[in-house]
């Protein structure tokens, strides 16, 4: 797999833009005055899937090649899936999704909405990629990986195009990290641009083999993904976002249970906006930083 380049997420913008329009990155009072922070919260939630990933669904199926579109399957816990439902009801591919037993019954229902099958099957999302890798052997479907999809990253890597065109000198940015497509596009932007700007991961605690296995010198795979934030909810880490995040990632945020449904609190009380678990875990690893350092100023 070749990483995505600078020049490949300028690229993706033509076919993303055939649906999504750019989103706002905005101040909220109350969440500045709570925080005693200068915080801008991008409104991935405004997009036609309320989440970030539709941007890759739409790159990568724009792509593909005629033999390709006779159907795509895919695993997910749900954005992912509504990114490539949506993109594939828009250029008439068949799609075959498969989620976790019990998935979130809202993301099922709009994946179908879309005009996807949906099938359950496992107790996680890495168990539903299994059943999906044994399909696509069967039934000769394009497999299109949660993570190791250039084309994906590409175009989620357009969000973060957004933030630096609207905010040049950008301190930080925090994402959160399932697979890690947001986060490569934030760093490869970044980097790509030539800014100093820090990129910061955010994980559940409950599901951080990404973060042990970036922090250590081995690769690790987690025995459980025990979180409600289920955009985080990863068992493995990805060749292609873990080799692009070993380079292009300043650090990692861990958060327990508690201070995710924090998370989701704060940004209902202060921007007004419902976010799931993982899209609200920026703002409180933000409001956890904060609080770290100044824990350090009083040693």
């Amino acid at each position: 797999m070749t990483e995505p380049t600078l020049k490949d997420i300028y690229g993706a913008r033509s076919r993303v833009y055939r649906v999504v329009r750019p989103t706002p990155l905005l101040r909220h009072p109350l969440l500045a005055a709570e925080t005693g922070l200068d915080i801008l919260v991008k409104h991935e939630n405004h997009n036609p899937t309320c989440a970030f990933k539709v941007r890759g669904g739409l790159n990568l199926i724009g792509q593909l090649t005629a033999s390709e579109r006779t159907g795509v399957i895919t695993a997910t816990t749900g954005n992912h899936g509504q990114s490539i439902a949506l993109a594939c009801e828009r250029d008439g591919v068949p799609c075959t999704i498969v989620t976790p037993v019990g998935n979130n019954p809202e993301k099922n229902a709009a994946m179908r909405a879309f005009g996807a099958t949906v099938v359950e099957f496992g107790k996680d999302f890495d168990e539903a990629r299994e059943k999906v890798e044994q399909l696509q052997a069967e039934q000769g479907l394009r497999y299109v990986h949660s993570a190791n999809e250039p084309a994906l990253i590409a175009g989620v890597g357009t969000y973060a195009l957004e933030i630096f065109e609207a905010q040049p000198e950008t301190d930080v940015i925090l994402v959160p990290i399932g697979g890690g497509s947001g986060a490569c596009g934030c760093g490869i932007v970044r980097s790509g641009l030539g800014s100093s700007a820090r990129i910061i991961g955010v994980q559940a605690a409950r599901a951080d083999a990404f973060t042990r296995s970036w922090r250590g010198a081995e690769r690790v795979v987690g025995d459980r993904a025990d979180t409600f934030a289920e955009g985080m909810a990863t068992r493995v880490t990805f060749d292609l976002p873990f080799g692009i995040l070993k380079k292009e990632l300043d650090d990692i945020v861990t958060l327990t249970e508690d201070e995710l449904a924090e998370g989701v609190r704060l940004a209902l009380r202060a921007t007004h906006n419902l976010a799931e678990g993982a899209g609200a875990a920026s703002l409180m690893a933000a409001v956890k930083l904060r609080d770290l350092r100044h824990e350090r100023r009083q040693r």
